[in-house]
């Protein structure tokens, strides 16, 4: 049986604070910009928030994936869906041609959330808007001791994940007993990284070392290729791994197109209601 080789961790980097205040810590564990380097992921953004951080706001272009750590979120939006996701939850919201939505705390406390935004292909930028909820308790899982992985999107093991992507994409919650290890192989070309949320543990070929909030890039290689995580203690991380697009990237605040163009349409469409309006 043919060994695949493994990937080194190319860099390591603690989320940078970008805004601070009585009601929202916001720290970047995927700074955006480097849309090459990162592709198709745009940000990450590491945020604690009370009520009244955000208001009404449009997306177009892109897809926002928040993974809710503590406290309960509720959300709505123009199109009129709402509810509430709870900790465990993933919400994978499709902006596509346009949305206005919102996230509030239920609670005086506060959320403590993730929110990835993940780039759509040029072909899809325009699809119809649609939220995918993946509850915790509902998400495929698979286990080995001392080891269990939920799938949310993506292939572990032969367990398929719950979301519907328009590029491959893999995203795994990996749950590690301190002195456990596990190996999960990555397709050619795929960029990567892996998000600790708990604990200490080293990864890679050269067993890099990673803890709490860390954010660790995989080294891009264009032949099939396997990732290792070791946990030194108990150890909760994020893998998200996807297919670059390799398409030019055109960002404007909450809008993430192709060209300046199809960026200036964009701000014309929300401004003229074509996104539509929350209900009071």
């Amino acid at each position: 049986m043919t060994t695949l080789p493994s990937r080194h961790i190319a860099s390591t980097n603690a989320p940078q604070t970008l805004h601070h205040d009585a009601i929202r810590e916001g720290r970047a564990a995927v700074m955006p910009g480097l849309w090459e380097r990162h592709d198709p992921f745009l940000s990450m953004m590491n945020d604690r928030f009370k009520p009244g951080a955000f208001g009404p706001h449009p997306h177009r272009g892109f897809e926002t994936v928040t993974y809710v750590i503590s406290g309960d979120l509720a959300h709505e939006d123009s199109k009129g869906s709402s509810g509430v996701l709870h900790p465990g939850d993933v919400q994978w919201m499709t902006a596509g041609r346009g949305v206005v939505h919102n996230e509030s705390p239920v609670n005086d406390s506060g959320v403590h959330v993730l929110q990835l935004w993940v780039n759509l292909p040029a072909k899809h930028k325009l699809t119809d808007f649609r939220y995918q909820d993946l509850r915790a308790e509902s998400v495929p899982v698979h286990t080995q001791e001392g080891v269990r992985v939920k799938v949310f999107a993506g292939e572990s093991a032969g367990v398929q994940g719950a979301a519907q992507t328009f590029s491959p994409i893999t995203f795994l919650e990996i749950t590690l007993e301190a002195g456990r290890s596990f190996t999960h192989p990555i397709a050619p070309d795929d960029n990567g990284f892996i998000y600790v949320l708990q604990g200490q543990g080293r990864f890679g070929a050269d067993g890099a070392r990673g803890a709490q909030d860390d954010t660790l890039w995989l080294e891009h290689l264009t032949e099939a290729s396997q990732i290792t995580l070791h946990a030194d203690t108990d150890l909760k991380v994020l893998l998200l791994t996807g297919q670059p697009l390799r398409e030019p990237v055109a960002a404007y605040g909450p809008f993430v197109m192709n060209t300046r163009e199809q960026l200036m349409q964009a701000v014309l469409d929300y401004q003229s209601g074509e996104f539509g309006q929350i209900a009071a």
